[in-house]
């Protein structure tokens, strides 16, 4: 038995293509806006409470978009935190929220 994925119609293929698009492009956006600033790490994880795409950005992702925050800082937060490398923001619980927000809020 071979797992397939599923026949899509061009048209279906092409939406699904345009929806995936469009969500790398407003995850590109939300990273850079962290970076300069004019969104704040707090205001984030409001913003994912509400917004499915932002819901399904990998926390790594999130922190190292973070000013002064590189990739060493934002996998050791982590891993003291006990959340995994492949987290997305919905999967935080609200312990590991509070931490991160202590760390870097």
């Amino acid at each position: 038995m071979s797992s397939q994925p599923p026949q899509l119609t061009n048209d279906a293929r092409a939406a699904a293509l345009e929806k995936a698009a469009e969500a790398r492009r407003v995850r590109a956006e939300l990273k850079q806006s962290l970076k300069t600033g004019s969104i704040s790490f707090p205001e984030l994880l409001i913003r994912a409470d509400g917004d499915e795409t932002v819901a399904k950005t990998k926390v790594l992702a999130v922190l190292e978009s973070l000013p002064g925050v590189g990739k060493v800082k934002a996998r050791r937060t982590m891993e003291s935190i006990g959340i995994a490398q492949n987290r997305r923001l919905r999967g935080l619980g609200e312990k590991q929220r509070k931490e991160l927000l202590v760390a870097f809020g």
